[in-house]
């Protein structure tokens, strides 16, 4: 007798299984024909299923047939319905779930969907909102990094912050990390100088610079005396540490190793600890001054928006965890009792070339006097202003506020003037101007005087107009180059007579007139913002 044909009924987990299966091939990437195939195999295997007394699931045999892509994406469909991320069916209800899709959330690139449950009668049922993430599981790698990253990084990062960010990170972490490696072993010679043993010294060394590094050591007078004292007369640089803050902060590092070096020496004079000890902590304090006042200006170029704050706390967190592990590395090393002098010279040197990239690193937008001979320089000699970055790489940072410069601004007559024939003779020229400029050949200077109706554009074009002067007379001396390193050089070579400096006078007038709104536009072109007070003008004027 022949059996009659079966027929068979699909099941319900049958029929979720192709719809879930046509949804997830329908959303992805791959062309018409895959699909068409991943439709007809789940059909196919649906169909064999009501024969079927395995113990999977129709989802994970169709899962377990298809292809290797195909595999992937019904696999993730079986968990999603095993671990409640239900696939939505378009209308904002979940198939074969009493979950309603209420909302969608995004934050930093990971998404969530909101999901509320509702009972037999259609109504949500109270503090049923459940948050279904959309994305796998972050590895544990992944999870401390991200970690780390809110620590040391600004939100919105890298978006955030300009891209000299980095760079001025990694060597200011560097330049701590050989601070805090430093700092452990003067003290631990501080110790030794007054009496404890070596062996003593380094355990003592560590916790006494702890302290110190939390700046609550009261029972050191000379914290709060000869430091103090350091700190309000390095004070007196006043605006120099916005038109030189590079320079500063360079010098600031710099006398920070000198005051690590004299408490060094301390070892071999005990009986000079007082003073030099005192000596070294006014150093070290006019150092924090320096580095103190300069911060905000490098950070506030740093941040694109109004997160200077986050900007700040994340640089100063960064400095903290450097400090942190150099203190632990001379913990390490002090328990060998290496030779301080070698150990102090290596640190030492690693410190001062971490110090020297990390201000070299930063990308400024202003132009002061260093940044400003630089691009006149470059359109007088090429035609052309330097970048953002060429102009702060070639900035010279030894080119210290103290040091004698050629060009002054600002100056006073006496300074400028011997002769009173001199200024008569050009006076007419810059008739129209507000402001004088003239040479000095006694001191090989160029002088720009102002007048008090001088505004601020007054007073840049005053400046441009003195490096032009000493561009020609440079020129006439045979340096055709007019790098930073040979601006101290004596120019007092040329010696010309009055007629032959009107007459220098009066071409730089002409070269002023038809190329400083060139200069202006070139500069603001590249980025660059002038600013009159960034080149630290005198006070006295014409009248």
């Amino acid at each position: 007798m022949t059996t009659p044909p079966m027929k068979l009924k699909r099941s319900p987990a049958a029929n979720s299984a192709t719809v879930t299966a046509v949804k997830s091939a329908a959303s992805s990437s791959q062309d018409a024909l895959a699909a068409r195939l991943l439709v007809r195999e789940t059909m196919r295997i649906s169909a064999n299923l009501a024969t079927s007394t395995g113990s999977s699931s129709p989802m994970e045999v169709a899962a377990a047939s298809a292809s290797a892509s195909q595999q992937a994406q019904v696999r993730s469909i079986v968990d999603d319905v095993k671990f409640g991320s239900l696939v939505e069916d378009g209308g904002g209800q979940f198939v074969d779930s009493s979950l309603r899709l209420i909302c969608r959330e995004e934050i930093d690139g990971r998404r969530w969907s909101y999901v509320a449950e509702k009972d037999g009668s259609g109504r949500f049922k109270k503090n049923s909102i459940r948050a279904l993430s959309l994305q796998c599981p972050q590895a544990p790698t992944e999870e401390l990094m991200s970690f780390v990253r809110s620590y040391v990084v600004p939100e919105g990062f890298p978006d955030s912050v300009s891209s000299s960010y980095v760079p001025y990170m990694m060597w200011r972490a560097l330049k701590h990390f050989f601070g805090g490696a430093i700092g452990v072993f003067t003290t631990q010679t501080l110790l030794g100088s007054v009496g404890v043993s070596r062996n003593r010294a380094a355990p003592g060394a560590v916790a006494i610079n702890w302290i110190l590094k939390a700046n609550v050591m009261t029972v050191n007078p000379r914290h709060d005396g000869a430091g103090r004292v350091g700190k309000m007369i390095f004070a007196r640089q006043g605006k120099k540490f916005d038109c030189d803050l590079k320079q500063l902060r360079f010098t600031g590092d710099l006398l920070m190793e000198l005051g690590a070096g004299v408490e060094l020496v301390t070892a071999a004079v005990p009986h000079l600890f007082l003073p030099l000890a005192c000596a070294a902590n006014v150093l070290k304090n006019v150092a924090a001054v320096t580095s103190t006042s300069t911060r905000t200006p490098i950070y506030k170029a740093f941040a694109k928006g109004d997160n200077i704050g986050d900007v700040t706390a994340k640089g100063e967190c960064v400095g903290n965890i450097a400090d942190l592990l150099g203190t632990g590395l001379s913990i390490m090393i002090s328990r060998r009792n290496p030779s301080l002098v070698t150990t102090f010279a290596f640190l030492s040197c690693g410190y001062i070339f971490s110090s020297y990239q990390e201000v070299k690193s930063v990308v400024l937008q202003t132009l002061n006097r260093a940044r400003f001979s630089v691009a006149v320089e470059s359109f007088l000699n090429t035609g052309r202003v330097p970048s953002l970055q060429e102009g702060n790489k070639q900035e010279d940072i030894f080119n210290f506020p103290w040091k004698n410069k050629p060009v002054v601004i600002g100056s006073r007559f006496k300074d400028a003037f011997q002769d009173p024939g001199a200024f008569l003779s050009i006076e007419p020229l810059f008739e129209k101007e507000r402001y004088v400029v003239t040479y000095n050949p006694s001191n090989g200077k160029v002088y720009a005087l102002l007048k008090d109706q001088a505004k601020a554009d007054d007073i840049i074009k005053a400046a441009f107009h003195a490096h032009v002067l000493l561009h020609f007379i440079q020129s006439v001396n045979g340096r055709q180059s007019v790098s930073r390193k040979h601006q101290e050089y004596d120019h007092s070579k040329f010696a010309p007579t009055s007629a032959d400096l009107e007459a220098r006078i009066a071409e730089s007038c002409e070269m002023v007139s038809a190329s400083y709104g060139h200069f202006k536009s070139k500069t603001a072109e590249q980025g660059w913002r002038m600013s009159d007070s960034l080149l630290n003008p005198g006070r006295a004027r014409l009248y």
